[in-house]
């Protein structure tokens, strides 16, 4: 087996009983063992858990019982899922120490009663708040196409575990583009789900206006399988005739040449798209940002007054600024959001998907974690949601899939209609297919 196996592939051959579970995590095991080193994007390796689950498939095998779609798939996890008997950090030092808790999160309990096997979970930055990886307790974690690279965040240990073929699927959580960004930068698919569609029982909160749960694959088809499971039922929605247009205005700046060629591509191979625009782009970030500061600078409130030094100073500065926001500033953002969401929705009387730039260039260096808005090199850690950010503000599903280009990676965004996933699975298909969507394998990927 190599790292490249699919998930499907994997569960077909478990099913069959022509490959054990347990060889599959065992192997696993060993890449994450050879290939964490140098990447930092695994916190704890749950390897007595992963062969406990690995046995329980290949006995439900043995006695002739399916084990279900996700037979013997070995994932991983960002670090806010709850664990069963473990401490849910959130990638932060203060909470190592945390109480165990008690149950799985119900995600994890849909992967395993899909057959799924958890091997691991993954750095984050602290308390999901930043777009790099770049964790005080648990270092930064690199990207697999060069280690000298971001892999982007904050689900950056998810995405470089799957790009890495460390595991075939991994789960992470999106706010403001804490899926998409690093989907793109480490060249694998991810997807946002339209907000509150998939279970948040047991993910550890950072903005509830924002959170959700979604995951990481190197195949259209392995990430809507997943979808699948942790929807608890089939994608919904009608998939042909799709209608896509491309979203101009503030998604045509900020952008490299390849970004633009590569977008050129998509549209020339869909026989060119229409151009639309969202009506000031640049206030719903504004107002994202807000939101984010002031709900996330209130749940952890509490914490910052009684114990402020634990925090990792770049998160810890950014709470308290939000905790000290008005709330007349919460309420006029609140109310801009609904205006923007409605004039988002008239779009989608006319358009299916949308597309947009998922971030404006390749991984930033780790030596220089900057990229460039308006001409000014910025922090990356807050600037790469530039272009997920608005998005997310108003809860719209979301595709985020890697071009194939001849740079290292760059990533595209599918956006649909509340409810919308089928079409962006049909539209990513259909895109993969022709060799416009791939995900690349990293040189050094682990065998």
């Amino acid at each position: 087996m190599t790292g490249a196996q699919s998930a499907i592939a994997i569960a077909s051959a478990v099913r069959a009983g022509t490959q054990s579970a347990a060889e599959v995590a065992r192997a696993a095991l060993a890449r994450i063992q050879a290939g964490n080193p140098l990447l930092c994007a695994v916190t704890r390796v749950l390897g007595e858990r992963a062969l406990a689950e690995a046995e329980a498939v290949d006995a439900a095998v043995a006695a002739g019982r399916d084990p279900g779609p996700l037979a013997g798939v070995p994932y991983a996890v960002k670090d806010l899922f709850d664990v069963a008997g473990l401490p849910t950090t959130a990638g932060a030092a203060m909470l190592a120490d945390a109480p165990p808790s008690p149950t799985d999160a119900e995600a994890l309990r849909r992967m395993r009663a899909a057959g799924a096997v958890l091997v691991a979970t993954c750095n984050m930055d602290e308390f999901a708040y930043g777009f790099a990886t770049v964790n005080a307790a648990h270092g930064t974690t690199r990207n697999p196409h060069d280690p000298e690279r971001l892999a982007g965040g904050s689900s950056g240990g998810s995405a470089a575990v799957v790009a890495a073929g460390m595991v075939p699927v991994a789960l992470g959580s999106d706010t403001n583009g804490s899926i998409r960004v690093p989907a793109a930068l480490c060249g694998v698919f991810g997807l946002k789900p339209t907000h509150a569609s998939l279970p948040m029982e047991g993910v550890f909160p950072f903005v509830d206006s924002f959170d959700d749960i979604g995951p990481f694959a190197r195949s259209v088809a392995d990430l809507e399988l997943v979808t699948q499971v942790l929807a608890d039922g089939a994608v919904e929605g009608a998939t042909a005739g799709l209608r896509v247009a491309r979203l101009g205005g503030w998604f045509t700046r900020n952008h490299s040449v390849e970004v633009t060629t590569g977008l050129d591509r998509l549209a020339a191979h869909l026989g060119g798209l229409e151009t639309v625009e969202l009506p000031q782009v640049d206030r719903a970030r504004s107002a994202a940002y807000l939101m984010t500061a002031a709900e996330g600078g209130a749940r952890h409130l509490p914490e910052l007054r009684r114990r402020q030094l634990a925090f990792d100073p770049a998160t810890r500065d950014r709470l308290i600024a939000g905790a000290m926001l008005p709330a007349s500033a919460m309420i006029a953002a609140q109310g801009f959001r609904e205006r923007f969401r409605a004039a988002a929705l008239r779009l989608f009387e006319h358009h299916d998907v949308l597309v947009a730039p998922c971030v404006g260039d390749v991984a930033p260096r780790i030596d220089d974690p900057t990229v460039t808005v308006d001409g000014e090199r910025v922090a990356a850690r807050a600037h790469l949601g530039l272009f997920t950010q608005p998005i997310s503000f108003i809860g719209l599903p979301v595709i985020a899939a890697p071009l194939a280009v001849q740079s290292l990676p760059l990533g595209v965004q599918l956006i649909g209609r509340p409810g919308g996933e089928a079409a962006l699975f049909a539209l990513a298909r259909s895109l993969e297919q022709a060799g416009v969507l791939a995900a690349p394998m990293p040189m050094s990927a682990p065998a």
